[in-house]
């Protein structure tokens, strides 16, 4: 490290320098944003060799064209096997480090890790807050938490959930006397950006890591990046002040936490964890599950399902047996929400089958109900609710045991669907019916009516108010007793019973009108 200062020639900046480091998952793209950002040549990995560990340990560069001298380190990805039962306590001791000697962090974070509790940095950064103020006092870091491969979600959405997942990092911790009050501002400063896939848009990441590249230029000046800091070392104590820091760290026993059975559980209960996933997603009756559900229903679902499931974790529970008990629980609880996002699609397609298929033997049994003479509110009752109890069944069925998931989002569509159905039978019935109706009174007006008029006398008239007095009354009972199956209020009846009424007698003013037409052509004749 001092032959480094020495080229670098640190010794000569005085309190004109930055320390800039990054930390986050294993593979996560850190090396290749450090030299694409700081114009370093950190070793990155190569997509077509799969994701492994490429940074080992702690690398150190000096920033090109950035002023003040700015110096970066890459450190060893914080979820990596290579290391075995090292992995958890050097991801400990030198995210502490980069934590301690840093002016400026940056945690690349996987976009999908946001708000979910076990995200890749949580546990440790949640460890290193801890242990932070027990060693150090506040000397104000800037933590840059750096979004890879961002969705389509705004950042403006994604930056305040961050946010509120370091502070309740914060606020859980237990805290020394000295800081039981002490509000995470006074230890870090907190920025939050977000960068497209390298891999997919290069051209728009690279776009992006120009734009932030300038916010490093002058980061220690007031209003910086690195502005706040305090207590600055300066240039020329830096690698003793850096070296002893890690004494510090390495001598330190509150950093064997969690103690060695611990660390061995977490490596062992993780991989043991993947293999059963592994084995879950190759699992052959699973596969043909899933491939069929897409395309038809499959009769006991649920229970199929949850026997493979059962069998999965059972096989995670006999060896994950003698492990800590805290850690095998933790690491079943992650293996089971990994099983249960990735069955959940097939889950979905279950009900939607049980939805539509149960909409159209509603639809069947209704019509079939209605051309029985059943009433229609009767008919529409009883099949509405024997097929939404149906459905209640077919749900049942195809329920999980490992998963407490709500159906009732598809049952409301159900219901509305049925709801609509039914509505537009009614509709479709009522107009059919009143056609009916209006062509009864037709025929039973238009020739007597015109008889009349062609034998006209002084008794005319009252002959024809009787004839569409009584024809009246006798479509209005017919209608009355075909309404009746309907079961509407009072009122709508009598609306519906005043519109046919009115049709009979403007049959009968038309018929006037055409008898007044022709008699006064005869006179004009």
């Amino acid at each position: 490290m001092d032959n480094f200062m020495k080229e670098v020639k640190l010794a000569e900046c005085g309190l004109s320098y930055a320390i800039v480091s990054i930390m986050g998952p294993q593979s996560s793209g850190k090396s290749t944003l450090l030299n694409h950002l700081f114009g370093t040549n950190f070793k990155e990995m190569d997509a077509f060799k799969g994701r492994s560990q490429t940074t080992k340990g702690i690398w150190m560069a000096c920033c090109v064209g950035i002023e003040p001298c700015t110096l970066v380190m890459d450190l060893e990805g914080t979820d990596g096997r290579e290391r075995g039962e090292d992995d958890t306590a050097f991801e400990k001791q030198s995210s502490l480090f980069s934590l301690a000697v840093s002016d400026i962090v940056l945690i690349n974070m996987w976009c999908h890790d946001i708000g979910r509790e076990q995200a890749a940095n949580k546990p440790l950064l949640k460890t290193v807050f801890q242990i932070m103020m027990r060693l150090f006092s506040p000397r104000k870091t800037t933590l840059m938490f750096v979004i890879c491969d961002k969705t389509r979600t705004p950042l403006e959405n994604l930056d305040p959930v961050l946010r509120e997942d370091i502070q309740k990092i914060w606020d859980g911790i237990p805290k020394p006397q000295a800081h039981k009050k002490t509000p995470l501002s006074e230890f870090f400063n907190v920025e939050v950006v977000a960068l497209s896939s390298f891999e997919e848009k290069e051209e728009q990441f690279k776009g992006q890591v120009e734009s932030l590249r300038q916010r490093f230029f002058h980061s220690i000046a007031p209003g910086g990046l690195a502005g706040d800091r305090r207590a600055v070392v300066p240039a020329s104590g830096f690698s003793f002040s850096a070296q002893q820091i890690w004494k510090i760290i390495k001598e330190n026993k509150d950093l064997d936490l969690p103690a060695h059975k611990v660390m061995v559980a977490t490596v062992r209960c993780e991989e043991t964890s993947n293999e059963k996933f592994s084995s879950f997603t190759a699992n052959e009756e699973w596969r043909q599950l899933e491939e069929t559900v897409q395309l038809q229903p499959v009769p006991g679902f649920g229970r199929k399902l949850s026997s493979i499931l059962d069998a999965c974790l059972s096989e995670y529970d006999a060896e994950a047996t003698y492990f800590d008990e805290g850690v095998r629980s933790l690491k079943r609880s992650q293996l089971e929400e990994k099983l249960m996002q990735l069955v959940q699609p097939a889950y979905q397609f279950m009900l939607g089958h049980i939805r539509s298929g149960t909409f159209e033997k509603f639809k069947d049994a209704f019509n079939n109900a209605l051309n029985s003479g059943k009433g229609f509110s009767a008919a529409a009752r009883d099949c509405t609710e024997y097929y939404m109890s149906h459905f209640d069944e077919g749900s049942a069925d195809a329920k999980i045991d490992q998963a407490n998931w709500d159906c009732s989002r598809v049952r409301d569509k159900l219901q509305s669907d049925i709801d609509a159905h039914v509505a537009a039978v009614s509709s479709a019935k009522l107009s059919e019916l009143v056609t009916t109706y209006e062509i009864k009174l037709n025929d039973a007006l238009s020739g007597p009516v015109e008889a009349l008029f062609e034998g006209a006398n002084k008794d005319t008239w009252p002959a024809i108010r009787k004839l569409l007095q009584r024809e009246i009354e006798t479509a209005g009972v017919g209608f009355s007793g075909a309404l009746s199956g309907f079961e509407m209020d009072a009122e709508m009846k009598d609306q519906m019973l005043l519109r046919l009424k009115e049709h009979a007698r403007g049959l009968v003013e038309d018929k006037a009108k055409e008898e007044a037409g022709r008699v006064f052509d005869s006179s004009e004749g």
